[in-house]
């Protein structure tokens, strides 16, 4: 599996961008999740939202709870993490990530495949 993460720049604090995440190299079941995850400075990876690969369900973080919506487009086989009311917290860099099971879908562990991660810098 590749994934090819995108989206990411340079927004002021109460801005949006919409992250996207292709995905390729295999045909994708209903068995896949797809998650995103963010690593700030000098701090661990974290999880933000993960998606099964039907869209019928989706998970979050509380910090991005209200603020943040995990989408898939299985015709374009595309992940997108849409980020509204952005904070100077949220500035990390953003990796989409993809596993063939469910798991613990708030781990590192969990997922296989992993992409080259996007910048998201909030600026207050």
């Amino acid at each position: 599996v590749q994934l090819q993460a995108s989206g990411g720049g340079l927004v002021q604090a109460g801005g949006s961008l919409r992250l996207s995440c292709a995905a390729s190299g295999r045909t994708f079941s209903s068995r896949y999740v797809m998650g995103w995850f963010r690593q700030a400075p000098g701090k661990e990876r974290e999880f933000v939202a993960a998606i099964s690969w039907s869209g019928g369900s989706t998970f979050y973080a509380d910090s991005v709870k209200g603020r943040f919506t995990i989408s898939i487009d299985n015709a374009k086989n595309t992940v997108y993490l849409q980020m509204n009311s952005l904070k100077p917290e949220d500035t990390a860099v953003y990796y989409c990530a993809a596993d063939n099971g469910w798991g613990a879908v708030f781990s590192t562990s969990n997922y296989h495949w992993w992409g080259q991660g996007t910048l998201v810098t909030v600026s207050s």
